[in-house]
């Protein structure tokens, strides 16, 4: 995320481990420090001590639904205490064998994606499917008696229509993040919600992340000061070619010399020759035999009728006169407007929604949640040609307001001696009246330098969040300095000459990976079912996902705004867009054209 010397790094995270421990106030229970010190427990497994919710009394029954990558890292993220898969719901055979077998890929991909079978003990696929009914249309899975809820990790635009239709038949919901296609539809979940007394959880994992939420005990803390700065950025190596959103055609495609091309095929041939030659060890063979299963599970994807499941053939897309067939729109969704939300949607959300946690942290009223002013966005196709909507560069600021920020004070320039007169020709309005807080985000394709991540940039401190696996704080002498939290007055500060032991929770590096929130989010989740009391709401629920939808879809409409009228890709936004019940959007402006919008909406998922 930044140039970092080893040493620098190691002394960030000192004074971060440091920090934690010192106060009850900062880790918000001291349990963390004695469970820690008694060794045993790591930050991956204290969710529910952590953030205050128990195990059912028995697991919640549960049907995942899109069982592709993000459904997979779900379901590998599953405590069995909490949730038991009884169904599962794919158009695709390859996805629906990952689903029971895990994910073959490569050795990381079986880590994170490690099948059903694995996470229930179940010795073969046999029984396996005597304990998970497999369905390939949604609507028949969520008419199941013998689910109370689903997970659903889908394409994007079709989690409104499945998320509606799940909560109309009484299931409860997990959703994958982004919430929605548009900011009615995440309006319209909400609300389904609410009438029909279901739980909606969104999946923006870092609202159960206990790494993120040590951090955010820290801002509230003072060590930080105020926040003048937040730089956010997600940059990938991804290159025409190699491109993780392109994934292979089943069935192949014609390539730009005319010919058809058959990558999986390709794959699948290849594994066979290793597995047939004599060098390769009988370790390997077991691992090749499970990748050419895979594969020809894959293979068998070209027979899917990927029209009959919402996608569409369309032969105004390709330069060179070629079509996109429905398969290749379902296979790679990610890459159109009608069926994904691009830069924004898949990794722009999950960082801005952590800034905005950030910045609420400050807030002097509890569990308020800080909306941003503006925006200012550009972003463009720069190294891709003409085979995608989505841009592969995104750039862009937003202005939040800071402490005690006045709402009534307009927001743009303002000319302080003309707007503002007083009689001595000296502004008469307070300065801190306008005091903002800038967020720059940044994502990118061809070069992945810097990797993801957050910094925080305060008045006494400065704080680096490096892809969801650590934490580092430093002063605001430099990385260089170790730093120990000592009391002034009411007030905490990192002061350099105190001292301190960080040795009983930086124990905690060495107790296995830190956990990214999937977990913690899928048993809060279920807690919350099991309760049944609506008052125990998700941390990332309809209303707070709805406000990261908005500030991730407001970029993106600023963005196509520039692109069409050859604007500034500038947005102001406005309450409404964060209010549930109203009908303000920023897809379209005026009452009318709002409502007749949402009528749309409405219509197509069926709720009028």
């Amino acid at each position: 995320m930044i140039n970092l010397t080893p040493e620098e790094r190691e002394v960030g995270r000192d004074n971060y481990y440091s920090a934690v421990t010192a106060h009850d106030k900062v880790s918000r229970r001291d349990f963390l420090v004695r469970s820690i010190a008694a060794g045993g427990i790591t930050a991956a497994g204290v969710g529910a001590m952590y953030f205050g919710y128990q195990r059912p009394n028995r697991p919640i029954r549960v049907c995942v639904i899109g069982t592709g990558d993000e459904g997979s890292v779900l379901m590998g993220a599953i405590n069995p205490d909490y949730v038991q898969v009884t169904a599962i719901c794919d158009i695709r055979p390859s996805s629906q064998h990952r689903a029971f077998h895990g994910d073959w890929s490569t050795d990381n991909t079986i880590k994170v994606r490690p099948g059903l079978m694995n996470v229930y003990n179940w010795k073969s696929e046999d029984e396996a499917r005597r304990n998970v009914k497999v369905y390939s249309d949604w609507k028949e899975a969520v008419l199941d008696p013998n689910i109370d809820g689903v997970i659903i990790a889908t394409p994007l635009f079709l989690h409104a229509e499945i998320s509606v239709g799940a909560m109309k038949a009484g299931k409860h919901v997990l959703c994958e993040k982004l919430m929605a296609h548009n900011i009615a539809q995440c309006k319209l979940m909400a609300r389904t919600a609410d009438e029909t007394g279901t739980f909606l959880s969104v999946g923006h994992q870092r609202h159960y992340s206990i790494l993120y939420d040590n951090a955010v005990n820290l801002i509230r803390w003072g060590l930080l000061g105020e926040i003048h700065h937040i730089r956010a950025q997600w940059h990938r190596n991804n290159v025409p070619g190699k491109d993780s959103w392109a994934l292979a055609v089943p069935g192949g495609e014609i390539t730009d010399a005319g010919k058809r091309k058959d990558k999986i095929q390709d794959q699948l041939q290849a594994f066979m020759n290793r597995y047939d030659d004599p060098a390769s060890s009988p370790k390997e063979r077991l691992k090749l035999a499970k990748q050419i299963v895979q594969w020809q599970q894959l293979v068998l994807d070209k027979n899917v009728d990927a029209e009959k499941y919402g996608y569409i053939n369309r032969d105004d897309v390709y330069a060179d006169g070629r079509t996109r067939t429905a398969l290749e729109e379902m296979v790679r969704w990610r890459l159109w407007d009608r069926t994904g939300g691009g830069l924004m949607a898949e990794l722009g959300s999950h960082q801005l929604d952590a800034a905005s946690i950030f910045i609420s942290a400050l807030s002097r009223k509890t569990g308020h949640h800080v909306h941003p002013l503006t925006v200012h966005a550009v972003g463009g196709r720069h190294v891709f040609p003409r085979d995608r909507d989505a841009d592969d560069h995104v750039y862009c600021s937003f202005e939040f307001p800071g402490q005690g920020y006045d709402y009534n004070f307009d927001v743009g320039y303002k000319d302080t001696v003309n707007d503002y007169p007083s009689s001595s020709g000296v502004p008469s309005f307070d300065e801190n009246n306008n005091k903002k807080i800038v967020v720059t985000y940044s994502s990118i394709n061809g070069n992945g330098f810097g990797g993801y991540g957050e910094v925080v940039l305060g008045t006494k401190g400065t704080l680096v969040l490096d892809r969801e696996k650590e934490v580092m704080l430093y002063p605001l002498a430099g990385t260089s300095y170790k730093a120990r939290v000592k009391k002034k007055g009411s007030a905490a500060v990192l002061d350099t000459s105190a001292s301190g032991d960080a040795a009983p929770a930086k124990t905690a590096e060495g107790n296995g990976p830190v956990s990214r929130g999937y977990r913690e989010e899928i048993e809060h989740w279920a807690w919350c079912i099991s309760t049944g009391d609506l008052r125990n709401q998700p941390r990332c629920n309809g209303s707070v996902a709805l406000a990261d939808a908005v500030i991730a879809l407001t970029a993106k409409q600023a963005m196509a705004n520039a692109k069409i009228s050859g604007n500034n890709g500038f947005m102001q936004f406005q309450p409404g867009w964060f209010d549930v019940a109203s009908n303000e959007i920023p897809e379209v402006t005026g009452k009318p054209a709002q409502d007749k919008f949402f009528d749309a909406e409405r219509k197509n998922l069926g709720l009028s």
